[in-house]
């Protein structure tokens, strides 16, 4: 009863193993004694030389204080670090604040500002806190202040934790008015997740009415993960203009399934609305596997395509390209600091 014995355990030992001098397949005590000899630091910074990544973008609102923050990982990784900002972490920033509940919204509107100023993005986890099957409608300031105040209370007798529907879609929309311009995106965390979710109310398609009313104010909506609701993400992605997606961590928990996964998330997506992402948290392997997965997974599909006379080179080339970097280029504003 072990982890190494997973579609991802099982990715570590023949993948991640040489990248630390053994062999693959190395014995699972073997590797975590070779990991310990290596040390954290080396074992990350070998990980992260291998994945080939340019930047990172880090959702910073879960467990950041037994984490390296953006500078820490800049060092380990080589790489630029953007930060995006999680809504219900800066909700219960707020609501433990002191502030009185009348003014809890100017506090989190002006909170989430001065947060977003280095950022470049934005991310709810209200899948976790209840799931989509909530009105989409923009709550009312009374709504809000009431809310407010008995997330306050409970933020009084111990941490506040965000689980009221009306402060979960105050935090979108309020994201929202700043995301406006086009220029930075709100990641929703979609399906495969923790056990503290109920699956069927992640489904990203429980979000069509809000997407629309997003997509009329010009804000861009990245749906994370989405397995196994990656065709309803990517029919969404097809039908809506603000609507991009990747499958993420579901790409290294798949391990050798990886590229039916990806195969499957570009039926019907525009090459333009797919995103490569990693999702990896804590242990740098993920950083490594959700590269050396999602590349391995693409050019498999894209040979495919090639033998089959469906597209050629220079066209495989160019999808690459778009779902690899240039869609995220486009979305997100990595020009902030050149």
């Amino acid at each position: 009863m072990t982890n190494f014995d997973t579609p991802l355990g099982l990715a570590v030992r023949r993948w991640c193993a040489p990248i630390l001098d053994l062999e693959p397949l190395v014995d699972p005590d073997a590797y975590v004694a070779r990991r310990r000899e290596l040390g954290a630091d080396e074992v990350s910074k070998r990980f992260f030389k291998n994945a080939g990544l340019a930047e990172l973008l880090i959702d910073t609102g879960y467990r950041g204080e037994e984490l390296h923050d953006l500078d820490g990982m800049a060092a380990l990784s080589g790489v630029p670090v953007r930060e995006i900002v999680r809504l219900e972490a800066v909700a219960e920033r707020v609501a433990s604040s002191g502030v009185d509940a009348g003014r809890y919204a100017d506090q989190f509107a002006d909170t989430l500002a001065n947060a977003a100023e280095d950022a470049v993005g934005f991310k709810t986890i209200a899948a976790y806190r209840g799931g989509f099957a909530f009105d989409p409608g923009r709550p009312s300031p009374q709504e809000v202040a009431a809310a407010a105040a008995r997330l306050m209370e409970e933020a009084a007798t111990g941490a506040a934790r965000v689980r009221d529907a009306v402060l979960i879609r105050h935090g979108i929309w309020t994201a929202a008015d700043l995301a406006s311009d086009g220029r930075m995106p709100i990641q929703f965390h979609t399906g495969w997740g923790d056990p503290d979710l109920v699956l069927h109310l992640a489904n990203p398609s429980l979000l069509t009415e809000l997407i629309r009313k997003l997509n009329g104010m010009g804000v861009n909506v990245t749906l994370l993960h989405c397995y196994p609701f990656h065709r309803d993400a990517a029919y969404l992605s097809a039908m809506y203009a603000n609507v991009y997606f990747d499958v993420g961590s579901a790409l290294h928990y798949h391990g050798s399934s990886s590229g039916r996964l990806l195969a499957e998330a570009m039926e019907v997506a525009p090459f333009t609305k797919l995103l490569f992402s990693t999702d990896a948290f804590g242990l740098p392997e993920q950083y490594y596997l959700g590269s050396m997965l999602f590349r391995r997974a693409l050019e498999g599909i894209l040979d495919r395509w090639i033998a089959a006379d469906d597209c050629d080179e220079r066209e495989a080339g160019r999808i690459a390209r778009l779902i690899g970097r240039d869609n995220a280029l486009r979305i997100y504003p990595l020009d902030r600091a050149g």
